[in-house]
């Protein structure tokens, strides 16, 4: 397991609470057969995790265009720069299927960035949706 749920920060959205709670269980999942070098399923997994991933973010950019959320651009680009680190490690799992690779991207790298962007971005972009309606 990569990241327990205690260590991700409820928010005021339920909407935005869900999202992260199936985000944690497919990047766990994930996580699993990349510890345990099953090459298949990272594979299967991987194609999972960049749907997941997509649906979350635009799940969460549509709110804050229905909503005007002062942030919007700022909060995406935070987005938008994990989208192109995903697909840039799809692209190396391509060409080298390394899950070493992989392991050291989701300990280094995305946890540490999925724990701060829900703590920082998405708590005050939920208390945003939350007074907005």
């Amino acid at each position: 397991m990569l990241i327990e749920a205690k260590e991700i920060q409820q928010v005021s959205n339920e909407v935005m609470n869900m999202l992260h709670e199936e985000e944690l269980e497919v990047i766990n999942d994930f996580y699993d057969a990349v510890v345990a070098k099953d090459i298949e399923k990272i594979h299967e997994l991987f194609k999972v995790v960049l749907f997941d991933v997509e649906d979350h973010f635009e799940t969460e950019e549509t709110m804050m265009e229905k909503s005007n959320y002062g942030h919007y651009q700022v909060h995406k680009n935070d987005h938008d720069m994990m989208r192109e680190k995903i697909a840039k490690y799809f692209e190396r799992w391509l060409a080298i299927k390394s899950p070493l690779e992989l392991q050291g991207f989701l300990e280094n790298e995305f946890k540490g960035w999925l724990i701060s962007h829900i703590a920082k971005w998405d708590s005050e972009t939920a208390l945003h949706l939350e007074n907005a309606s």
